[in-house]
């Protein structure tokens, strides 16, 4: 999913990608974000570069980049939400591509207190 470079929701997308090229690839680039979403590597250069005016990325003198502690909150963040509701999706009978489309978009709307209790709901569930 292409994000709108304007939006806090780039932001959290962003972190969450580089999260997770993180944990495959160990390094990351502007241009494995760019693969990853689809889009031009000016446009990456763009966005990593306001992320990293907020102090939520760093680079090194190679362009390698790497997630700070605010950012990484972040990133974690999401990429649970993201993981939970792809599950749980999936255990409703969506198919998984679906599942973490729609995981995708939810991911950012929804409050602290209803994925809490998503989280609760589930772990109750699951005991049965």
């Amino acid at each position: 999913m292409r994000p709108d470079i304007n939006s806090e929701k780039t932001t959290e997308d962003y972190l969450e990608a580089i999260l997770i090229i993180q944990k495959k690839n160990g390094d990351v680039r502007s241009i494995d974000i760019a693969r990853h979403f689809g889009i031009t590597k000016p446009s990456v250069t763009y966005t990593t570069k306001r992320l990293k005016e907020k102090g939520y990325i760093i680079m090194d003198k190679d362009n390698y980049i790497y997630i700070t502690e605010s950012g990484m909150k972040i990133a974690e963040k999401i990429l649970a939400r993201h993981k939970t509701l792809t599950d749980l999706f999936v255990r409703l009978g969506v198919p998984e591509d679906i599942a973490e489309e729609d995981a995708c978009k939810i991911e950012h709307d929804i409050s602290t207190e209803t994925f809490d209790a998503l989280c609760r709901h589930i772990e109750t569930y699951a005991k049965k």
